[in-house]
């Protein structure tokens, strides 16, 4: 992971810190999972922050790994800062599980602040 990439995790992870419930841009995010092919086989989703506000904002979004029981088994933080209104930012999320057992990603949480 790169020194930016770190940075806005951190960040994201402290905007996240208080957040009650699943925070108030849920709407603004989506995911999409990426090919295994691409990501040199490791889980990874593509996560789409698309600011649709009047003014300019920054996103915070956890998303957890859940194995087929439903436990969270790792939590990674992505986030986008200072999107214009209509702006969109797509960071990747990667686990570093191994492959097996299979997680499923969920998102679990996205603060505009």
């Amino acid at each position: 992971m790169d020194a930016e990439t770190q940075r806005r995790s951190t960040t994201a992870q402290k905007a996240l810190k208080d957040v009650e419930g699943r925070g108030n841009a849920l709407s603004e995010v989506a995911m999409t999972g990426m090919p295994k092919a691409q990501t040199g086989g490791v889980l990874a989703v593509l996560v789409k922050i698309t600011n649709k506000t009047g003014s300019e904002a920054s996103y915070a979004v956890q998303i957890d790994f859940r194995n087929a029981s439903g436990k969270v088994v790792e939590t990674r933080y992505v986030g986008a800062e200072h999107l214009k209104p209509g702006e969109r930012k797509q960071p990747i999320a990667f686990s570093h599980q191994p492959p097996e057992p299979k997680l499923t990603p969920v998102l679990a949480k996205a603060q505009r602040y």
